[in-house]
């Protein structure tokens, strides 16, 4: 029997997850698994890797052939190269822990406390007072034309 480790598709039509089994490979993509071995969520930034990587060396050494995207996701991981003996990648990266929004919202107000508790726009200008600046604009250039 041929075993693969590939990738089992989950989720709604725009928002896809996998997961990571190994299956027979006559098997159809989201078939019955022989066991699931990780997590891939593609959609997240960055994309979420779990693999159980005792399972994987497992798998691997007894003859499994991971599909071309699970051999990818593998190297991301570095499961690859410590079965092929390979040094390790760089690691993966991480998403940034997501500030408390309660933290936020405090320090937006202490801001906002200290600001003048005025209109909050200015005000228009009127047609009037354009016309004025218009003419004293007209007035100056007329006086600096005459002087030279």
């Amino acid at each position: 029997m041929a075993v693969k480790i590939k990738l089992k598709r989950l989720g709604k039509i725009r928002s896809p997850h996998y997961r990571i089994i190994v299956a027979d490979s006559r098997t159809r993509r989201d078939g019955r698994a022989i066991e699931e071995i990780g997590l891939y969520h593609p959609v997240q930034n960055p994309s979420r890797i779990e693999i159980n990587s005792e399972r994987v060396q497992y798998w691997l050494g007894v003859g499994a052939q991971p599909t071309e995207p699970v051999e990818a996701i593998l190297k991301v991981t570095g499961d690859w190269q410590k079965y092929k003996g390979l040094p390790a990648p760089e690691p993966m990266k991480v998403p940034e822990p997501k500030a408390d929004k309660r933290a936020l919202f405090e320090a937006a107000a202490k801001e906002s406390a200290d600001e003048p508790q005025g209109e909050a726009i200015t005000p228009k200008a009127k047609k009037a007072d354009k016309a004025e600046k218009k003419a004293d604009a007209e007035a100056s250039a007329a006086t600096e034309s005459t002087e030279a």
